[in-house]
């Protein structure tokens, strides 16, 4: 099964790389598909003028752009989302890019109830899918497993999108650290659209209490269990982008993390 995955690059794993020397890192790496993203400062993707920088280089470098990450909040719609959905949109399509990585809100203070978010969520969905639709785009649900997460659980993400009978214009994200965070052991292989993976190895640190600041490349001390949810979702039927997605410093000052992330994708095969 090792040979059939399909490995990606988040830009994440590199926030300081130029986008040449990101793709070309991805290029390097024999991967065929990359992940731009809006929130990592001088690199960002959040211009005409970057998007079409990025979609040039991953152009040069041979590469599928499969998503920006991301539209955040997107479960509390309003104008001013909407607005920013087309302008993130209009990234993407210069971009070329698949889709768009949209991401609930995390926040203490947000307390409705269980029937008010599917409300809200569906909304979203709706308010979402003609502005995706008229730029060739899909939507990508990341449900985000945190305590204090809006949407914690992808099962409610993927009962909305049946309800309105949208499958056709939005996936999930499987967020292996986001899985292992919120406890699930449900799997939704034929959701899924992509596959966000990270490790963590802090021994210290109960599962939900985990942060992005914990989220490393994925080495044989990994507490997330990355080569059995790559299995499960493989078995599932899962064909897509295994996208490595860590959000540490530690990753971001190595000096080769495009090497640190080569071995960690030996030790991810080995595995499997």
């Amino acid at each position: 099964m090792g040979t059939d995955i399909k490995f990606a690059l988040n830009h994440m794993v590199c926030p300081s790389f130029s986008y040449e020397r990101f793709t070309q890192g991805a290029k390097a790496l024999g991967m065929s598909a990359v992940e731009f993203r809006n929130d990592i400062g001088d690199m960002s993707v959040n211009s005409m003028e970057s998007a079409k920088a990025a979609g040039q280089a991953a152009r040069a470098a041979g590469l599928k752009v499969l998503t920006i990450n991301a539209l955040y909040p997107f479960n509390i719609w309003n104008d001013e989302r909407a607005d920013q959905a087309k302008t993130i949109g209009d990234f993407a399509q210069e971009l070329g890019a698949q889709g768009l990585v949209l991401c609930p809100l995390v926040d203490a203070d947000y307390d409705f109830s269980q029937e008010d978010r599917q409300e809200q969520l569906k909304q979203a969905l709706i308010g979402l899918k003609g502005i995706l639709q008229e730029r060739n785009l899909q939507g990508f649900v990341e449900v985000l497993g945190f305590p204090i997460s809006s949407i914690r659980f992808k099962r409610d993400a993927v009962s909305a999108i049946r309800e309105l009978g949208f499958e056709g214009t939005f996936a999930l994200v499987h967020d292996t650290f986001h899985h292992k965070v919120a406890g699930e052991e449900e799997f939704f292989a034929g959701n899924t659209g992509l596959v966000h993976i990270s490790g963590v190895e802090d021994t210290t640190v109960a599962y939900d209490q985990m942060q992005d600041s914990h989220r490393i490349l994925i080495g044989d001390q990994d507490r997330l269990d990355n080569a059995g949810q790559i299995k499960t979702l493989a078995e599932g039927g899962y064909e897509g982008y295994f996208s490595f997605e860590p959000f540490s410093e530690p990753v971001w000052n190595l000096e080769d993390p495009i090497g640190a992330t080569r071995e960690s994708m030996d030790f991810i095969l080995s595995k499997l």
